[in-house]
């Protein structure tokens, strides 16, 4: 989507001017980023209400990542396609602002559950990238409306839902080109999920495809 490719900004740029969250020598039991996950090994992450935390990587999480109301979470860009790192223990997101993954392997699955608008956080507009990820584990997208959605080239061990995403974007809801090695459900998204001028193509995947994304 062409405004949300001019509108991305790198986690260097942007935290060059915010402080950094370091990691301890051992992992800390509960990280909580509100500036810039530095490279490093973590446990549990918190991105807590209304925070913005943003890393180029290379981390490896072994507890989980949990991203708040509100918030923004942003690893990597598609920009520079190199390996982010590992999350362990699932990607959790309820309400939050952004959810933004690139070039990760991602052991536990994802679960994002709801939105905070089109409008807001550092960006000035919202939106979920979930791209060029390894996800082992069951991936459940449901009821985002930020301003777009893309779901690109991914390679995932597991089924993916991704239902009831409304945004205002008709270039929205890009949901193609990823290997699924189990089904794909999709229903009641609007815009109705699509390639867009993402150039890319259908879905490759073992299950069966269900509802809005039967034929792609």
């Amino acid at each position: 989507m062409r405004l949300v490719r001019l509108v991305g900004v790198s986690a260097v740029t942007v935290g060059a001017a915010l402080l950094v969250c370091l990691p301890a020598g051992a992992a800390r039991p509960i990280t909580t980023c509100t500036d810039v996950l530095t490279a490093g090994s973590y446990q549990r992450v918190v991105v807590p209400a209304g925070a913005t935390c943003l890393s180029d990587g290379p981390v490896r999480v072994s507890g989980g990542l949990f991203i708040e109301a509100g918030a923004t979470f942003v690893l990597g860009s598609e920009d520079n396609p190199t390996s982010t790192g590992t999350i362990s223990g699932g990607v959790h997101a309820v309400n939050a602002a952004s959810v933004q993954i690139h070039f990760a392997t991602i052991n536990g699955g994802i679960d994002v559950v709801g939105g905070s608008g089109p409008f807001g956080g550092p960006f000035e507009i919202t939106w979920n990238a979930i791209e060029d990820n390894q996800i082992n584990g069951r991936v459940s997208i449901e009821g985002y409306n930020g301003f777009w959605f893309g779901f690109i080239r991914n390679h995932v061990n597991g089924a993916v839902n991704l239902n009831n995403n409304v945004l205002p974007d008709p270039d929205a809801n890009e949901f193609v080109t990823n290997t699924i090695h189990g089904s794909l459900n999709c229903t009641g998204n609007s815009p109705a999920p699509q390639i867009g001028d993402s150039e890319g193509s259908a879905n490759e995947v073992t299950g069966a495809k269900t509802g809005q994304c039967a034929s792609l």
